[in-house]
C-alpha cells in the first residue's frame, strides 16, 4: 500500500469533513475520500442552495407587500433561470471553501468511490475505473444519504422529480404536487408557490409536519392555506398516471377520492442511508433499515471502523452530523471526558414563509414521558419588533417540568426563528431553569424579546399580552 493514514473519512459532506479537519487538528494524519463535489449533498445540493432558492422566494414575495411598506416599483417579477444560477454559485463558492479548508488542515483529498477492503484498508475506485488501496487505523463512515422512493412515484427526472431535478428547474412549472410535508417538501411548496405555481401537498398522516408540535403543525397548515397551498392530509395516493404535458395523482383522504393534475410532482418522502457498496456486510458493519448501527460513540462494533451523519439515522440534519463528526475523531484521538450527543436536544429547522423551528420535546412527548409540564405561549403580533417589520405571523411556545423547572421543549413558527431557536438550545444544554431564563435579560426591540415572555407566559408572568 502507498499510503498509510491515522484515519481515513469516506464522503465529504458536513459530518466527512469537519471530522477530516478536527482529526488534523488533533495531529492524526488524515485523508478524506469523495465521489463528486467537496461538501456532499447538503452543501451542493440541500441545505445551501435551497436556502439561496427560498431567499430569492422570500424576497419576491415581500416586494408585493410594498405598499405597506410605503414604497413603490413598478414591473416586478423574476427570472427563473438567473434565480437558479445564483443558488449554484452559491453552493460553487462553498464547496471552494471546502477545498481550501482541506488543504489548510493538510488534509489528502482522494477523488473516487471509497470501500472496506479488510481490516484497516480501503480501496478507492476513481471514475474511470481505476483502483488504489490504502491503509488506515480508523476509518469514518460518512456517506449519507438519498431520496427514498415509494412504488408508482418513482423519480423520473421529468415529470416526477426529487430534489435534485426540483432545485435546478428550466422552467417554473405553473402546477405541482408535493408528495411529503417534512421540512424538504414544506421547503419547496413554499418556494414554488412564492413564484406563483398552484401547489398541492400531500401527506399521508393526519397532519403536515409530523414530526413539531401539532401546535405548530396546525398553524403551519393555516399560513400555508393563506397562501394558496392546498394541503391533504391522511392521505393515500391511489395511482400515478405521467404523461407527456404532465402528470396526474388520484388520492384518497377524508373519505374523499380526487385526480390532482400538474407539471410534476415532487417526491420528499423521506430518505435512506447510502450503505450500498461500501463493503459493510463483509466487514462484518450491522445495518439496519438502511442505517449503519452505531454506539453513542459513533463506534460500529468493528474495531477501528465509525460511522457518522445520515448513514446513522434520524435526525437527519447537518449539525447533527457535524457534531458527530467532531465526536468521532476526538474519540479516536482518545480525548477524556468526551460526551455522547444528545439527539433531543439538537434544534431543527424548515425554512419555508414562514419559517418553523424547534428543540427538544413537543407537548405531548413530555407528557408521554411522564411530565407534568407548564407551557408558555407568545404570539408575534404583541411584539413591537415583528409589527415594525411588518411580520405578525406566528408565535412561540415553551415546554418545562413543572416540578423542576426544567425546559423539555421549545418551538416557533414566524420570520426568522431558525436564527432564534439556537438560544433555546444553548439553555438546555445547559440545564437551565425557568429561573435562570426569567434572569436573563433579553434586548429590545428584537423578536428574541418573545422568547423570554414566552417563558414568563408559561409560570403566569406574561407582560405583554
Amino acid at each position: 500500500m502507498a499510503d498509510q493514514y491515522d484515519v481515513v473519512v469516506i464522503g465529504s459532506g458536513p459530518g466527512g469533513y469537519v471530522a477530516a479537519i478536527r482529526a488534523s487538528q488533533l495531529g492524526l494524519k488524515t485523508a478524506i475520500v469523495e465521489r463528486d463535489a467537496l461538501g456532499g449533498i447538503c452543501l451542493n445540493w440541500g441545505c445551501i442552495p435551497t436556502k439561496a432558492l427560498l431567499r430569492s422566494a422570500e424576497l419576491y414575495e415581500t416586494l408585493q407587500r410594498l405598499d405597506e411598506f410605503g414604497l413603490k416599483a413598478d414591473k416586478i417579477g423574476f427570472d427563473a433561470d438567473a434565480v437558479v444560477t445564483r443558488s449554484r454559485k452559491v453552493a460553487e463558492q462553498l464547496s471552494g471553501g471546502v477545498k481550501f479548508l482541506m488543504k489548510k488542515n493538510k488534509i489528502d483529498v482522494i477523488e473516487g468511490s471509497g470501500r472496506l477492503a479488510g481490516a484497516g484498508r480501503v480501496t478507492i475506485e476513481s471514475k474511470d475505473g481505476k483502483k488504489n488501496e490504502i491503509g488506515s487505523k480508523n476509518i469514518i463512515l460518512a456517506t449519507g444519504a438519498r431520496a427514498r422512493t415509494i412504488p408508482g412515484l418513482e423519480p423520473d427526472g421529468k415529470r416526477i422529480w426529487t430534489y435534485r431535478e426540483a432545485m435546478v428547474p428550466k422552467e417554473m412549472p405553473k402546477s405541482l404536487i408535493v408528495v411529503g410535508s417534512g421540512a424538504i417538501g414544506i421547503e419547496f411548496a413554499s418556494f414554488y408557490r412564492a413564484f406563483g405555481a398552484d401547489v398541492t401537498v400531500v401527506e399521508v398522516l393526519d397532519r403536515i409536519l409530523p414530526v413539531e408540535d401539532e401546535e405548530i403543525s396546525k398553524e403551519a397548515a393555516k399560513a400555508f392555506k393563506k397562501r394558496g397551498i392546498k394541503i391533504l392530509t391522511g392521505a393515500k395516493i391511489d395511482k400515478t398516471d405521467n404523461g407527456a404535458k404532465g402528470i396526474a395523482v388520484t388520492v384518497t383522504a377524508g373519505g374523499k377520492t380526487e385526480t390532482i393534475e400538474a407539471d410534476v410532482a415532487i417526491s420528499a418522502v423521506g430518505i435512506v442511508g447510502n450503505v450500498e457498496n461500501l463493503g459493510l456486510e463483509e466487514a462484518g458493519v450491522k445495518v439496519e433499515k438502511t442505517h449503519v448501527t452505531v454506539n453513542e460513540w459513533l463506534e460500529t462494533g468493528v474495531k477501528g471502523i465509525y460511522a457518522i451523519g445520515d448513514l446513522v439515522g434520524p435526525p437527519w440534519l447537518a449539525h447533527k452530523a457535524s457534531h458527530e463528526g467532531v465526536l468521532a475523531a476526538e474519540r479516536i484521538a482518545g480525548l477524556k471526558d468526551l460526551h455522547p450527543l444528545d439527539t433531543t436536544r439538537i434544534p431543527g429547522c424548515t425554512y419555508s414563509t414562514p419559517q418553523i423551528a424547534s428543540v427538544g420535546l413537543t407537548e405531548a412527548k413530555a407528557k408521554e414521558k411522564g411530565h407534568e409540564v407548564k407551557v408558555g405561549r407568545f404570539p408575534f403580533r404583541a411584539n413591537g419588533k415583528a409589527i415594525a417589520l411588518g411580520e405578525m405571523e406566528g408565535f412561540v411556545k415553551t415546554v418545562f417540568d413543572a416540578k423542576t423547572g426544567e425546559l423539555l421543549g421549545a418551538h416557533m413558527i414566524g420570520a426568522e426563528v431558525t436564527e432564534l431557536i439556537q438560544g433555546y438550545g444553548i439553555a438546555m444544554t445547559l440545564e437551565t431553569t425557568e429561573a435562570d431564563l426569567i434572569r436573563a435579560v433579553f434586548p429590545h426591540p428584537t423578536l428574541s424579546e418573545m422568547m423570554g415572555e414566552a417563558v414568563l407566559d408559561a409560570y403566569g408572568r406574561v407582560l405583554h399580552t
